[in-house]
């Protein structure tokens, strides 16, 4: 399945309090859309939110997504942001309240692995308590809480088959399996989690604060170092950009120098060893190979693990070419493999004053740091 990610997040938020609408005030170091887009970032391939158009500027600060203007009700933002990806090559769809910032990858994975069996899959968690019903402030019955969820995202489906049913739909529906069942689709229910819950008053503020201060901080270092040597042609591959050159790079691969000193310091964060462990460079498959495919490999083991790329820093060591021209392509190109903004990512050059096999122009070195946050 291609995957796509709808984030909604046109709602005005009034309960939760605040000079702005819940969706957009910080929460730790982020504003709360943007920690429910970094869940949902590692499992699609496009991220589209839905945004008041009110809050268009506001929308303009997330980084590498697709953002469209929602509607009065909850359906019509969804329905906006389905149309937005029609025509692409997506083939299912996670949507996702802005306002659940602690959905886990676990939950994404079952939600992921019922939608491969059904048109349809939701987390809900089973009511347990006892249900009352009130009048005048006093109790005037109960009901059976038998057969009873509470709700949760992101719910997922089947693209086409959601869509359809968004069109078909007339009015105004609770949630997206609301819409889905009317439809005839069959939705799976998977185990969602009470870190789960969705920030609608002050006080849910004040839990979420207090989980961001109670998650362990891990933070890891890894450093990375690459050598490769010229050889006959007429321009190098340097962090994916290709720059004109009178000479090549020697190499098993493409000779990525920056890419491939990347790579090793994401390695070497993670304690997973260098690129050689995991693309022998005895394997023939990977001659000529592009540097994308470890970079990419790299930075999927970091969301694996539980970490999240705080900051890479990429310093290229040569005479010539100059790298200046180039180094903010290098970055957006870096930055868009690793699925983060272009700031945390940082590509520059230096000259070793014309002192050894750089300064010779035998070659070109580059170094490579990287930093991981997150873990156990």
């Amino acid at each position: 399945m291609t995957i796509a990610a709808i984030i909604v997040a046109a709602g005005r938020g009034s309960r939760a309090g605040g000079a702005l609408p819940k969706q957009w005030q910080m929460l730790g170091p982020r504003m709360v859309v943007e920690h429910a887009i970094a869940a949902l970032r590692p499992h699609a391939s496009r991220i589209v939110v839905a945004v008041h158009r009110d809050d268009t500027d506001r929308a303009g600060r997330l980084d590498d997504v697709l953002v469209v203007q929602g509607g009065a009700t909850r359906a019509a933002s969804v329905r906006a942001a389905l149309e937005a990806l029609a025509g692409t090559d997506t083939t299912g769809v996670l949507i996702h309240d802005a306002a659940r910032p602690f959905v886990s990858t676990a939950i994404i994975d079952r939600v992921l692995a019922a939608m491969a069996v059904k048109s349809g899959a939701a987390p809900a968690l089973p009511v347990t308590d006892a249900l009352w019903r009130g009048a005048a402030g006093l109790v005037s019955g109960t009901a059976d809480r038998t057969g009873l969820y509470r709700a949760q995202t992101p719910q997922g489906f089947d693209y086409a088959a959601i869509l359809a049913a968004h069109r078909a739909l007339s009015g105004d529906a609770a949630d997206d399996v609301a819409i889905a069942r009317a439809a005839g689709l069959d939705v799976a229910i998977v185990e969602g989690e009470e870190a789960n819950f969705k920030i609608t008053h002050p006080e849910d503020f004040s839990r979420a604060a207090r989980m961001i201060g109670e998650k362990t901080v891990d933070v890891r270092v890894g450093n990375g170092f690459d050598v490769h040597a010229f050889t006959v042609g007429d321009g190098v591959t340097l962090c994916g950009v290709r720059v004109a050159h009178d000479r090549a790079l020697l190499g098993h691969s493409d000779a990525d120098v920056g890419m491939h000193a990347l790579t090793d310091a994401i390695y070497g964060a993670l304690a997973e060893g260098d690129i050689g462990r995991h693309f022998p460079p005895s394997d023939p498959q990977w001659k000529g190979a592009d540097s994308t495919v470890f970079l990419r490999h790299a930075g999927a083991r970091i969301a694996e693990r539980g970490y999240r790329l705080t900051q890479a820093d990429v310093t290229l060591i040569c005479e010539r070419p100059k790298i200046g021209p180039h180094a903010d392509a290098m970055r957006g190109t870096l930055a868009r493999i690793l699925g983060v903004e272009t700031d945390r990512i940082s590509v520059k050059a230096t000259t070793s004053e014309r002192l050894g096999f750089t300064g010779r122009e035998e070659g070109i070195a580059a170094m490579a740091t990287a930093t991981l946050v997150g873990g156990p």
